[in-house]
């Protein structure tokens, strides 16, 4: 327990140093990276739990206004990863893992008071939400740091582990929140607060413990203005905004809609919550695990291929949710399956938008005139910030979300418009993947991998 905790002298792609103990280090990182950024998920989505059990004679939210409490969270949660991606080349991966997890606490215990005394304002739902977004911050500090102890050849792979760990944390609370309902009743819903105040004390223990600092370049604010003016930092952005923006958005929503969709089909208030969280896990859960196979797939088949057929096939799940929501009452037999579709794809999708970020900037430094040092810094740092940047504006997506279906909503009362909406994005999404990443190159385009193939800029 008394070893260092900062090495000075990493580079994953010497197989020689990664086979005689870089690999264990790596994987050691990894573990501790997911634990906490488990926890981060869990937290930031804990207001989707919280909804589904606040009723309206109670707790004075609407269907709308929780709607916009999601929506604020998502939002929060989406901008702090812009200065989350450089913490962790300011304080050390293990120094910043800390103290995300433990700063988590104070929004926790916040939404306990909250819920154990109804009746405050809406804008104090809000502030809590807001503070919980702190959780969706988590992501970027904890990818960026465990894209630097990963060789190139394995990014995909470990991306897409520490990412799924993350996202299982959307249906992990989802779960503990179904178990607590079913232990003390739904009248009680901020025990599950007390499950993570315990859980946030074991990861920051685990990740003082257990992680590293890494004293290599990884991102810095130079790296970080050089991505917001690179071409393919946008381009990237748009793809994950229908990938995890789906996801994330979607992890939200998903009980709301159920709830609604419940009602409309003779649920009491009560029946259409315990159903809608008997189900609601099981979305979230499929698209957390499917991100660790689109990561594999891609570092096979390429990012782009996997990336279009994953917005193909969303496409499809938006049409059928647009066909579930008009037919009203039985919509749920429905609706259910194409959001388990559209689950199953945006969770492959994080996966493959994620491979091919490493992999532009790899092949970009490939074409540089220095170094083989040089070219590392740069794939690494580019690679980083634009990891943080996607992720922030992919995060973005899932306000878009909440924010349209709370419009179609109190529009119509249903969320056949919204459905509409996305199927369009995810058209738009598929165009430009089709586009610049799988149609052949013009020449002088950068090769990225066996299909991926982005032009430059």
């Amino acid at each position: 327990m008394s070893r260092a905790h900062t090495i000075t002298d990493w580079d994953p792609e010497d197989r020689i140093a990664w086979d005689g103990g870089g690999a264990r280090i790596a994987r050691r990182n990894l573990i501790w990276s997911v634990v906490a950024e488990h926890v981060g998920f869990s937290v930031w989505s804990l207001w989707s739990v919280m909804v589904l059990f606040m009723p309206e004679n109670v707790y004075g939210l609407s269907t709308a206004d929780k709607f916009l409490v999601a929506a604020t969270a998502t939002l929060v949660g989406a901008l702090l990863r812009l200065p989350y991606t450089l913490a962790t080349a300011r304080f050390g991966g293990r120094n910043w893992t800390i103290f995300s997890a433990l700063v988590l606490s104070v929004p926790v215990i916040a939404t306990i008071v909250i819920l154990a005394n109804p009746g405050a304002p809406l804008w104090v739902y809000l502030v809590c939400a807001a503070a919980t977004g702190f959780g969706g911050g988590n992501f970027a500090s904890s990818m960026t740091n465990i894209n630097a102890f990963f060789p190139q050849r394995l990014k995909g792979w470990a991306l897409g582990v520490n990412a799924g760990g993350g996202n299982i944390g959307v249906p992990a609370v989802q779960l503990v929140g179904l178990l607590v309902i079913a232990v003390a009743g739904n009248r009680e819903p901020y025990w599950v607060c007390a499950v993570y105040l315990v859980l946030l004390v074991v990861a920051g223990i685990g990740a003082a413990l257990f992680m590293d600092n890494l004293q290599v370049p990884t991102v810095d604010k130079a790296a970080m203005l050089a991505a917001v003016r690179h071409r393919q930092t946008w381009l990237v952005s748009l793809l994950y905004i229908g990938t995890f923006g789906s996801f994330i958005g979607f992890s939200f929503a998903f009980g709301q809609v159920l709830q609604a969709g419940f009602r409309a089909d003779g649920d009491t208030a009560a029946q259409a919550s315990l159903h809608a969280a008997q189900i609601a896990f099981i979305g979230p859960l499929l698209g957390s695990l499917s991100r660790v196979y689109g990561g594999k797939l891609a570092d096979r088949l390429g990012g782009g291929r996997v990336t279009l057929v994953t917005f193909g096939g969303m496409i499809l799940g938006a049409l059928v949710l647009v066909a579930g929501s008009t037919i009203g009452s039985g919509s749920v037999p429905v609706l259910v399956p194409g959001f388990i579709l559209l689950f199953l794809l945006s969770g492959i999708g994080n996966g493959s938008v994620y491979k091919m970020i490493p992999s532009i900037f790899e092949a970009e430094a490939r074409s540089m005139d220095a170094d083989e040092a040089a070219r590392a810094r740069h794939s690494r740092a580019m690679s980083g910030a634009v990891i943080g940047i996607a992720g922030a504006i992919g995060g973005l997506g899932g306000v878009g979300i909440n924010l349209a279906l709370r419009a179609s909503y109190q529009a119509s009362g249903a969320a056949t418009t919204a459905f509409w909406l996305f199927a369009g994005f995810y058209l738009l999404a598929a165009g430009v993947t089709w586009r610049v990443y799988v149609r052949r190159p013009t020449a002088g385009a950068a090769e990225t991998g066996p299909a991926l193939v982005p032009a430059r800029g």
